[in-house]
């Protein structure tokens, strides 16, 4: 019996200690497809993929680079989509931030190596310029309660801050219970110094990450699209769920506007992770959603997008525990134990 999944592909920021050998651990088999990224990263003069996934030692300041963090999350959520059991039929695919530009690989829009092509480009480009930087902050409680008040008056804070002179702030990404900020140094220090602390960890600074999907990025996306060509864009095989929560559906998708999206408005305008998700949900209602790894972070911004638009009843955190437990409907290729569900 056919199981029907939306895919998931995360971004930035999930490639961390635990993650180093991801591709040798999992994708063995993969050796064709990763011998095509190494040769990309080679002939740009960059270190191959496999040798940095093959490093025994992780370092912080190296793999948190847009330019080695952005080809390795790629090539490791890549090869998980190609992973599948075949009982499992992808029915729509969306992803979080750069996880865009996977899902337009995974989703057939982009071939695998023109996918690594953009992401690459894309992620030295950040890194090169690395204009403005990025925090984030949560809304909701710990039951993952929606609390639009809260999300309203904290947002009026980022307007209010951002219309300081000197000061850059906006909303970068909607992410389940967070709410990813991006500026510059000023306007991200007063947001750090307005609100209260949470759980000993908000707000917290992202490393090595610019101003993703904000005014300020305008720079990258000029050169992105003076670097990337519109003839690389394809039709999708399967839908695809945008930043605005928008599907791209085969056979009536216009490859120049999906192009002008990737490299325009997906770069400088904030990204609704939430919504994506929720759309998904709403328009799919699929079996399960599978978010690929490396990594087990975006399960948690998965989980409460659902919650927060009353998917199959669940409510709040402990509903969508008990229906987890009940029937795993979040299955994260990152943990060994749930991906062991998804693949053959």
């Amino acid at each position: 019996m056919t199981r029907t999944a939306v895919l998931i592909c995360p971004g930035r920021g999930t490639y961390n200690k635990p993650e180093l050998g991801y591709l040798h651990r999992h994708h063995g088999n993969k050796a064709a497809l990763f011998a095509g990224f190494d040769a990309l990263r080679a002939a740009a003069g960059q270190e191959e993929v496999t040798t940095l996934d093959g490093a025994e030692r992780f370092s912080v300041a190296t793999y948190s680079r847009g330019d080695i963090a952005s080809p390795l999350i790629y090539a490791a959520s890549l090869a998980d989509a190609q992973s599948l059991a075949s009982d499992i039929e992808v029915v729509a695919v969306t992803g979080n931030s750069m996880g865009w530009y996977i899902a337009l690989a995974a989703a057939g829009a982009l071939s695998a190596d023109d996918g690594f092509t953009v992401v690459n480009t894309m992620g030295t480009l950040m890194q090169e310029q690395l204009i403005g930087g990025q925090l984030v902050y949560p809304f909701t409680g710990g039951d993952w309660q929606d609390d639009p008040a809260r999300k309203a008056a904290l947002l009026a804070q980022v307007a209010e801050i951002n219309a300081r002179a000197g000061h850059d702030l906006a909303l970068s990404i909607n992410l389940g219970g967070m709410l990813v900020l991006a500026g510059n140094e000023a306007g991200l220090a007063a947001f750090e110094a307005a609100v209260p602390v949470v759980d000993e960890r908000f707000p917290m600074r992202l490393a090595n990450h610019a101003a993703f999907h904000t005014a300020l990025q305008a720079p990258v996306a000029a050169e992105g699209r003076k670097r990337l060509d519109a003839q690389m864009f394809t039709q999708p095989e399967v839908p695809l769920i945008d930043g605005r929560g928008q599907v791209w559906w085969p056979g009536a998708t216009d490859t120049q506007a999906l192009w002008d999206y990737t490299l325009g408005h997906q770069v400088v305008e904030a990204y609704d992770f939430t919504r994506a998700i929720q759309n998904a949900a709403l328009e799919f209602a699929p079996d399960l959603f599978i978010v690929t790894g490396p990594g087990t972070t975006l399960g948690s911004a998965v989980a409460q997008s659902l919650v927060h638009t009353g998917w199959q009843g669940m409510t709040g955190k402990e509903a969508f525990k008990a229906r987890q437990a009940e029937a795993p409907l979040l299955i994260s290729m990152g943990d060994d134990a749930q991906r062991a569900l998804v693949t053959g």
